[in-house]
């Protein structure tokens, strides 16, 4: 095997229920999972696996707050120093005014923080390419995924025989 490579050994599961059995089971076992792959969000497992919950939420926060200090700040500068003009016999500093503005700031700042914050995280954006492991997971098959570089054989049969006892319909291994 070439150096900085993976090696993979999956098994792909047809329904999300023997999926999660079988993530019990290899938790039971103190099996390391490398990762379990399924196209879409399966209710519970990251409980099982033991993944904390995310904290994109309190970026999302911080990104809202700075756009609406953005927006309120702004508009203060603009309206009172930079052009004060009387709208509709409006004060210069009209909290009211800036709400809808403030609002639609916050909105924007938390929505481009949070999806710019999101693809960094999971490695994604323009140009860059990832290894999938079956391309039916994101169709409609579910996976449990682990690593086995410097494995022995006797350890690779042992997760072999690991998916044939919890019901995978199939077990490959790929080098990524």
């Amino acid at each position: 095997m070439q150096k900085g490579h993976t090696e993979v050994l999956y098994g792909l599961y047809n329904d999300e229920e023997i999926l999660l059995d079988a993530v019990r089971q290899a938790k039971k076992d103190h099996l390391d999972i490398m990762d379990v792959l399924t196209p879409f969000p399966i209710h519970g497992l990251d409980p099982i696996l033991g993944l904390a919950e995310s904290r994109l939420h309190q970026a999302g926060f911080v990104y809202g707050a700075t756009g609406t200090c953005t927006a309120f700040l702004f508009m203060t500068w603009v309206f009172t120093r930079d052009w004060p003009i009387i709208f509709g016999g409006k004060p210069y500093w009209s909290v009211p005014a800036f709400i809808p503005i403030t609002f639609e700031l916050t909105v924007l700042f938390a929505a481009i923080g949070m999806v710019v914050t999101f693809y960094v995280i999971c490695g994604l954006g323009p140009g860059v390419t990832n290894e999938v492991l079956d391309d039916r997971i994101t169709d409609d098959k579910f996976c449990i995924a682990f690593q086995t570089n410097g494995y022995t054989s006797e350890q690779i049969d042992n997760l072999k025989s690991f998916f044939s006892s919890t019901g995978a319909e199939e077990v490959s291994t790929k080098v990524i």
